[in-house]
């Protein structure tokens, strides 16, 4: 594809997208591109030029791209997901004293007893680490699969966690098979950190103590002979430092790829919880459909289906101890909640290309009586798009398992979502062209890696944590048999857990899949 000179640059809308992935982590802001910027200026100190230098700066601003897989896993584990990465970020996994720091800064600000029972949650599982850190990674490297990157960008992020003296995860390289990019992306996220918490006389320190052992000498010595770097990490706002930081030439993309890295990001928010996985993409479809019923023109159909893919992007700043919880929400938790749509619509807006959706995305919690937020907007402040986004995205979430519910029929769905226009929540119009678009049948490509129909089935079932006996409850087949699809399941695709199976079923859109 030959891309006009412009074209939308890639890194202005990475620049935007990005700070979700700081998001779900609990970092700072522009956290991402401050370690791209950084990982870059070590690269060029390294003598690195061309398409290995662009790995760089690719993989450090796609680095927090898969801070979602093991979200719920996290959460169960220590009552949090972003504390949990907050509290061991920077650490040296090597040292018993580094690995304790972390477990004190765990539950910050929490009852003593909380604080105990999270360092004793960390402290007797100890693989947790490991399996954390290789889900992430998965699925970083899938993701940057997903939006067309290299080859170079997956493997570097594939190996961000691996130390130089072969100590790290998930594949435990050492030295020279770890690739260049990743050694200084490695290091990068590290030294980000660590300047964070305690200033370049931290950085210096722990550069010298692990010299060798966590860290390539080369790249440490490539930092230690100059504290010019220092300056991206200390500048006021980080955009101007991250794309000033982009090798040559300028990577650009077509307005098509917009589809692309919008389902992209889609994935990256939906696997942050089992109840939440296909949601984006469900909602998506549905809404693009009843856009079709309408009669809307191509364009305005595409728009509404680019901001349905990206409606739940400020999801991720909710930690997992909130979207999972089986209970009734407190008042500090639905302030969390209500502020997604806000986080969405202001990541949206910093970029030209999808600042047109951000308005969308901001108002599909809005409500015709008022009672929606975030602005609390009513009657005709709320457009044609975001009405039917809003009916779309209440159909898709009732159709789907929650911690306090399970999934309704589609007749249930369709009948709350009636009562809905009924009691003047949402739009009559916007509700009978989503119960319209998901009447119809729509046509499904051939099923993935081989598998059967009920195989796909199981396999969604897996992907959102479902138990064995829960999945032969809902099919009415035997353990046995389910146990018999599973096997085939995994073998066939390669899987081996829950959170592998959710980045598959996520990436081929099989959560929800009935035959």
């Amino acid at each position: 594809m030959t891309i006009a000179m412009d074209a939308p640059r890639l890194a202005e809308l990475l620049a935007a997208l990005s700070l979700a992935t700081d998001l779900g982590t609990g970092m700072p802001l522009e956290t991402s591109m401050r370690t791209s910027a950084l990982a870059t200026a070590i690269g060029r100190r390294l003598g690195l030029v061309g398409e290995p230098l662009a790995v760089v700066y690719w993989a450090g601003i796609l680095r927090h791209l898969g801070c979602t897989a093991w979200a719920h896993e996290a959460a169960a584990l220590v009552g949090d997901d972003h504390e949990l990465l907050r509290a061991f970020e920077g650490v040296d996994r090597g040292r018993r004293g580094s690995m304790l720091d972390g477990m004190r800064r765990l539950a910050p600000g929490r009852s003593l007893p909380r604080r105990v029972r999270a360092m004793a949650a960390v402290a007797t599982a100890p693989r947790a680490g490991g399996r954390l850190i290789a889900a992430q990674c998965a699925q970083a490297a899938a993701l940057a699969t997903d939006l067309g990157f290299a080859p170079g960008v997956a493997e570097a992020l594939g190996q961000m966690y691996e130390r130089h003296d072969g100590g790290g995860d998930p594949g435990g390289l050492a030295g020279e098979a770890i690739a260049p990019a990743a050694r200084i992306l490695h290091a990068a996220q590290v030294i980000e950190a660590l300047y964070r918490r305690g200033g370049l006389a931290l950085v210096e320190d722990e550069l010298a103590r692990r010299r060798g052992g966590q860290f390539a000498p080369a790249v440490c010595d490539a930092v230690l002979s100059d504290r010019d770097w220092t300056a991206i990490l200390d500048a006021a706002d980080a955009t101007p430092r991250f794309l000033d930081a982009e090798p040559a030439p300028h990577r650009r993309f077509a307005p098509a790829e917009l589809d692309r890295i919008a389902r992209a990001f889609a994935r990256f928010v939906d696997l942050k919880s089992p109840h939440t996985l296909g949601h984006s993409t469900a909602v998506a479809t549905l809404a693009a459909e009843a856009a079709r019923h309408a009669g809307w023109p191509d364009d305005a159909i595409a728009a509404l289906h680019r901001a349905a893919l990206l409606h739940d992007l400020g999801a991720v700043s909710v930690g997992n101890a909130i979207w999972d919880r089986p209970g009734a929400l407190g008042v500090a938790a639905w302030e969390q909640v209500r502020l997604h749509a806000y986080h969405g619509e202001r990541i949206l807006a910093r970029s030209p290309v999808t600042a047109p959706l951000a308005a969308i995305v901001g108002g599909h919690h809005e409500r015709l009586d008022g009672r929606g937020y975030h602005r609390s907007a009513s009657g005709a402040a709320i457009d044609p798009a975001t009405r039917v986004l809003a009916a779309a995205d209440v159909y898709a979430a009732l159709r789907e398992r929650r911690p306090h519910r399970p999934a309704h029929t589609d007749d249930a769905a369709a009948a709350i979502l009636r009562d809905h226009a009924r009691d003047g929540q949402l739009c009559r119009d916007a509700v009978g062209w989503v119960l319209a678009a998901a009447g119809h049948a729509i046509a499904r490509a051939p099923l993935p890696a081989g598998l059967t129909a009920r195989e796909a089935e199981v396999l969604g079932m897996i992907a959102t944590g479902l138990a064995t006996k829960d999945i032969a409850r809902a099919l009415d087949i035997s353990v046995r048999t389910v146990k018999h699809h599973v096997e085939h399941i995994y073998e066939k695709t390669g899987v081996a857990s829950r959170v592998a199976a959710a980045l598959f079923a996520a990436r081929h859109e099989l959560v929800g899949w009935r035959p």
